[in-house]
């Protein structure tokens, strides 16, 4: 369809413009988003437990002019220690795919919230399957080295694109890990000028009272509107939506299991940037939700590590009163 290949044109234009600038944020969740762990189940497991797809996608940029190798390195990949979770013992399996070259995310698979059709699309450049081992646990493994070429060149980002897809395998347990793109194998350096970013986020957020954790998702030129999904939330707290013009409108939530959407109009303040989604937990106790936003055409919306145009501020507005005026 004419107008999604428009839509994704205007994305690439976009966010090559604001790429430009340095970023610097290249773990995922990274410390911004106040977000410990990405999660995800075995495909045997119940979707209630807080995952819908059983798999998850994080897009790396590396910027054309870096030449060194770089690393993508995960904490904690196996499903059988302290940080994971079981379900009435441990027989969980996790896939760890990376992908580079054509398509790897240009194929509008590799951008839908959902595993499937092509969303492994490009060249698979490295995979590997962990158990319940406890070498692992608790550990940074790194994959790599890359050379950055082995990306997929974006031209209008002027970068390189590497896909990491982690698929739970059959089993019933949660994986809790983090990731980071690095361009040192034993310790955790970020290249500069990179980023990363996702269309969906399945994640434990903080067991912490009153925490709030933050996701950013990018609004283009063009779009008119986010439709912001949410499962599984377990009416944990409140989640607000802020900007230079939002000063925390209220999202849609909802309890075990279900689905929530709120519809919110993007002004055009708050274009070329991102925009801060707040979730405010209620409970001290674990909980593991997902989110995605598409906008008026059902695409999805990418959510930054490092957000666009910087962490949204809701710019306030003061007014002088009659009074004040006729003191004048």
């Amino acid at each position: 369809m004419e107008w999604k290949n428009n839509m994704r044109t205007t994305f690439l234009n976009i966010a090559f413009f604001l790429f430009c600038s340095v970023l610097m944020a290249q773990e995922v969740p990274s410390s911004q988003e106040n977000i410990p762990y990405l999660v995800t189940f075995g495909l045997n497991s119940e979707h209630s437990w807080g995952d819908d797809d059983f798999s998850q996608t994080i897009f790396f940029m590396i910027p054309k002019g870096q030449t060194a190798p770089i690393y993508i390195r995960v904490y904690d990949p196996d499903t059988g220690g302290e940080l994971d979770e079981t379900n009435a013992g441990w027989n969980t399996k996790m896939k760890y795919s990376i992908y580079g070259g054509k398509g790897a995310y240009t194929d509008k698979d590799a951008q839908n919230v959902n595993p499937v059709g092509n969303y492994k699309s490009g060249v698979l450049i490295d995979s590997r399957v962990f158990g319940s081992e406890t070498s692992t646990d608790k550990k940074w493994v790194t994959f790599g080295p890359f050379n950055p070429v082995l990306g997929e060149y974006v031209k209008n980002m002027d970068s390189y694109l590497f896909k990491l897809v982690i698929d739970g395998l059959a089993g019933d347990d949660g994986n809790l890990y983090k990731v980071f793109l690095s361009i040192n194998p034993n310790e955790n350096v970020s290249v500069e000028g990179a980023n990363a970013f996702a269309f969906e986020y399945s994640v434990r957020l903080q067991s912490v009272a009153n925490s709030v954790a933050h996701v950013y998702p990018f609004a283009d030129p063009d779009v008119a509107s986010f439709h912001i999904k949410c499962f599984d939330f377990d009416n944990d707290g409140q989640i607000k939506l802020y900007s230079s013009v939002k000063n925390g409108h209220l999202v849609k939530t909802n309890n075990d299991n279900e689905w929530s959407e709120s519809k919110h109009p993007i002004k055009p303040e708050e274009k070329n940037k991102c925009l801060d989604l707040q979730i405010v937990k209620k409970g001290d106790y674990k909980n593991d939700v997902v989110f995605y936003i598409t906008n008026e055409y059902d695409m999805p919306v990418p959510f930054y590590a490092a957000p666009l145009g910087g962490v949204p501020r809701y710019k306030y507005k003061i007014s002088i009163s009659s009074s004040a005026k006729a003191q004048k």
